[in-house]
C-alpha cells in the first residue's frame, strides 16, 4: 500500500510530478537559452577583404591587367618559342642546302650509298635546325626583354601607362639593334620607323585594353577634362557683375 503524503496523494506520485516539472523546467530554459547566433564580421575579415580588393586593383592598373614581374617572363618566354620556331625553320633549310652543295660533286652510286646519304643529310639539317633556333631564340628574347624592361622603366619615371612609353621603348631597342649590327643610316631610319608603327600600334592595343578593364590613360583623361571644361558654362566674377549693376543703376 502507497504512503499517504500531504494532500493526500502517494509519494512516489509526488516525486513523478516532480520530475516531470524538472524536466520541462530544463526544456524551457534550453529553448530559450539556445538562439541561432548572428552573423558577425571579424576585424581580420575585413582586412583579407581590403587585401584582396588592393590586389585587384594593382592587377587591373597593370599593362595587359599582368603585373610586371608576371607580363615580363611570360613575353620573354613567348619571344624565345617564337624566335626558337622561325630559327629551326631557317636553320634546317640552310644545313639541308648547305650539305647538298657540299656533297654535290659525290653523289652515291648505289642504294646503301643513297640511304647513308640522306641518314646523314637528316642528321645535319637536325643539328642545324636546333642550333639556329637556339641561337635565334635568345636573340629575340633578349631583345625583346629589353622593349618590356625599358617600357616599364619610362612607366615608373613618368607615373603613367599610356601609347608614349610604349614607342619610346620600340624607338630605343631599335637604335641599340642597329648600333649592334652595325646598320648603315638607310637601314637604321628604316628601322626605327617600323618600330614607331609596331610601338604606336602594340600601345594602342594595351591602351584599350585597359581602357576596357578600368584603367586609367592620362592622355585620355586630359581630354575627358578638356571638354568638360568647355561644356561648363562660365560664371563671371563677383567684381564684374557689380560693376555692370552700378552702371545700369546710374544711367
Amino acid at each position: 500500500m502507497a504512503t499517504p503524503a500531504r494532500g493526500g496523494l502517494p509519494i512516489h506520485a509526488m516525486d513523478h510530478l516532480a520530475s516531470e516539472t524538472t524536466s520541462d523546467n530544463k526544456d524551457s530554459t534550453t529553448t530559450t537559452t539556445t538562439a541561432p547566433p548572428t552573423p558577425t564580421r571579424t576585424r581580420g575579415a575585413a582586412a583579407s577583404e581590403a587585401e584582396q580588393e588592393a590586389i585587384n586593383e594593382y592587377w587591373r592598373q597593370s599593362r595587359l591587367s599582368l603585373p610586371d614581374v608576371v607580363r615580363i617572363p611570360l613575353a620573354t618566354m613567348a619571344s624565345f618559342t617564337v624566335g626558337m620556331g622561325l630559327g629551326i625553320a631557317h636553320g634546317s633549310t640552310m644545313a639541308g642546302m648547305r650539305f647538298r652543295a657540299e656533297h654535290a660533286h659525290k653523289l652515291p652510286t648505289s642504294t646503301t650509298g643513297w640511304y647513308l646519304y640522306h641518314k646523314s643529310k637528316n642528321y645535319h639539317v637536325a643539328y642545324g635546325g636546333i642550333r639556329e633556333g637556339l641561337r635565334m631564340g635568345a636573340k629575340v628574347s633578349v631583345w625583346t626583354t629589353a622593349m618590356f624592361g625599358i617600357e616599364t622603366l619610362f612607366d615608373h619615371y613618368r607615373d603613367t601607362k599610356d601609347v608614349a612609353n610604349t614607342v619610346l621603348a620600340c624607338v630605343t631597342v631599335a637604335g641599340g639593334f642597329s648600333l649592334w649590327n652595325r646598320f648603315p643610316l638607310a637601314t637604321a631610319a628604316r628601322t626605327t620607323k617600323t618600330a614607331i608603327l609596331v610601338g604606336f600600334v602594340y600601345g594602342s592595343l594595351q591602351d584599350l585594353a585597359g581602357l576596357a578593364r578600368g584603367r586609367r590613360i592620362s592622355y585620355v583623361d586630359y581630354v575627358q577634362r578638356k571638354l568638360k571644361s568647355r561644356s561648363q558654362p562660365e560664371v563671371p566674377d563677383t567684381p564684374a557683375v557689380l560693376q555692370e549693376d552700378t552702371r545700369v543703376i546710374t544711367k
